[in-house]
């Protein structure tokens, strides 16, 4: 008699973290020509992975920069079928001295899972593969439902490849629903279900000034200076509360349901331990009228990420900056169209361009913010596989954080996306000893395929 799923799981926990740690090993840093080889030999091992799973017409697809992985399994007519998205890449692990082990030689410590890539996303998708795997033993070479997976190696650039095939290929990534893990729990122990996600436009700002860098004793205080006018310009955006100050920046704004406030308010929060433990500042920011949750999951933003420009090399050199460029983002929320509202900051930008500077914005990536409806039957299936998986109600929240391929699935595909994410909020994301706790990687294994046994039924 076959093993059930859970005593599959159980049985191969040891194997299943040897494979991830694997993949973990891979430097699939996306952004760093160096590293492209890296990129592919994760692409492979994906494939690879999904292929032992018991998957078929699994592919290798080239795109201009990364490649993209597909892989399916069909065989259950009349059953929903279920588009599983997921990336391989990974951020740059930089700056190394703040790591208290190598970013790719996995490291177990205190019961967390420590690498780059551990919980964004190789760690989470990796337990979208291991629930195909389990079930498709304990079905004796079935599956529940139909499955389709996608994985890029762009997510973490912009994902630009995929944003491409997934418009051209809308029939063969016909699905019911997408399943997307790369989401975390609200708090350790509790199932959660991220039903709203804020838009995005990544931009870059270019300010000219002077023809050249110009000597400060002979030009200062006669020829514009690019990093003053820029730092001056960016500090005309917000006013001394937080709001920011771009005509008919919140004009489409929409409000969360009065429901959706009363659910926020009923969740375990401590401001300060927000403060010190997560944020570790003095004070917090943003629209004092405003509960914290609204600050980051359902109001707009416009956020600051880097000034470049000048000499800040050691020792002194007195020059005035003839160009200077920052980096800046807006997140959005529903109903804010993401083309208008770089056309309103743009057009803000160059009217408010310092005396004798010209300003040049770019947009390097867009989005826009999606929410899924709670009443779904797969977001039911779902928290019903979370609450039997955790043994407690799962709570919604929003994240105001950027997933662009749920609304290229929304949009492209007509399908809602289940983000099912086992993160914790103390992941470390994208900063030195990103982590992964071990018991969410084996839960969130046997809480997908929990899913999909629910939504097959």
């Amino acid at each position: 008699m076959p093993q059930t799923t859970d005593q599959f799981i159980t049985a191969n926990q040891a194997r299943f973290l040897e494979e991830l740690y694997e993949y973990l090993r891979i430097p699939s840093i996306s952004t760093l020509p160096e590293n492209v080889g890296d990129v592919q030999a994760a692409a492979k091992f994906t494939a690879d992975a999904l292929k032992t799973a018991g998957l078929e017409n699994v592919e290798i697809i080239p795109t201009d920069r990364h490649p993209l992985v597909y892989a399916d399994w069909l065989h259950a007519p009349g059953k929903p079928t279920v588009l599983c998205y997921g990336h391989y890449d990974v951020q740059p692990p930089d700056p190394l001295e703040l790591w208290n082990t190598p970013p790719f030689e996995p490291t177990l410590r205190d019961g967390n899972i420590y690498a780059r890539g551990s919980s964004d996303d190789k760690g989470q998708v990796y337990m979208h593969v291991k629930a195909i795997e389990a079930l498709m033993h304990a079905h004796e070479g079935k599956l529940p439902l139909n499955v389709k997976f996608l994985v890029e190696g762009e997510e973490e650039i912009g994902g630009a490849s995929i944003a491409k095939y997934v418009p051209l290929n809308k029939e063969k990534l016909k699905a019911d629903v997408a399943l997307v893990s790369d989401t975390a729990l609200y708090a350790e122990g509790i199932p959660t279900l991220c039903i709203g996600l804020r838009g995005l436009v990544y931009m870059e700002i270019e300010c000219k000034g002077p023809g050249r860098d110009l000597h400060s004793g002979l030009y200062g205080g006669a020829a514009p200076n690019a990093v003053a006018a820029l730092v001056a310009l960016l500090g005309k955006a917000k006013d001394d509360k937080g709001r920011i100050l771009i005509p008919g920046f919140y004009d489409e704004v929409a409000e969360p349901a009065a429901a959706e406030i009363a659910s926020w308010k009923s969740l375990p929060f401590n401001e300060k331990d927000f403060l010190e433990k997560e944020v570790g500042a003095t004070a917090l920011t943003g629209e004092p009228d405003r509960m914290i949750f609204e600050r980051v999951w359902s109001r707009p933003t416009l956020e600051i990420h880097g000034i470049a420009g000048g000499f800040t090399g050691a020792g002194a050199k007195t020059v005035i900056p003839a160009t200077a460029t920052a980096k800046v983002s807006m997140r959005l929320v529903p109903d804010q169209d993401p083309v208008k509202m770089f056309e309103r900051f743009s057009a803000w930008v160059k009217a408010n361009a310092p005396e004798g500077t010209v300003m040049e914005v770019r947009k390097l990536s867009g989005a826009p913010a999606t929410v899924v409806n709670p009443d779904h039957p797969a977001i039911n299936m779902a928290a019903e596989a979370f609450k039997e998986a955790m043994g407690r109600e799962t709570v919604f929240i929003r994240s105001g954080g950027s997933i662009p391929i749920v609304g290229e699935f929304a949009h492209h595909l007509g399908i809602p996306t289940v983000l099912m994410g086992l993160g914790l909020p103390d992941d470390g994301l994208h900063s030195p000893n990103e982590k992964y706790k071990l018991d969410n990687f084996y839960l969130g294994i046997r809480t997908v395929a929990k899913f999909f046994e629910r939504y097959g039924a």
